[in-house]
């Protein structure tokens, strides 16, 4: 099995962004604008809008996903409790396929803990 390189991954989907955004602008704008307002405090704090999309890209599965949301949980103040327990959350969701991106999961949590 190859462990992916979430920081590696990380950078290199925010680089793709990047160039998406220089080809189709007014596309990425809107999702940017998207995205920002998705996770904005509100009745939900970001950490827990974060903490769904961990579940939801172990859930879905996306790589990608778990590195971005695994990174921006973190920095947005969850605890490594609180992604175990949405780990736990996205198998009970998922299944057995889900339990599968899990285990990136887990490792994308350590290694942005590092």
């Amino acid at each position: 099995m190859t462990t992916v390189d979430f920081p590696a991954r990380r950078t290199e989907l925010r680089q793709g962004y990047r160039d998406l955004t220089a080809a189709i602008p007014e596309q990425m704008q809107g999702f940017g604008a998207l995205h920002r307002a998705a996770m904005v405090d509100g009745a939900l704090p970001r950490v827990s809008k974060e903490l769904m999309a961990v579940a939801i890209a172990i859930c879905t599965p996306c790589d990608g996903c778990i590195a971005l949301h695994v990174h921006d949980a973190l920095r947005a103040g969850a605890t490594r409790e609180q992604v175990h327990e949405t780990i736990g959350v996205a198998l009970l969701m998922g299944g057995g396929p889900a339990s599968t991106y899990a285990t990136n999961a887990l490792r994308a949590l350590d290694q942005f803990e590092t």
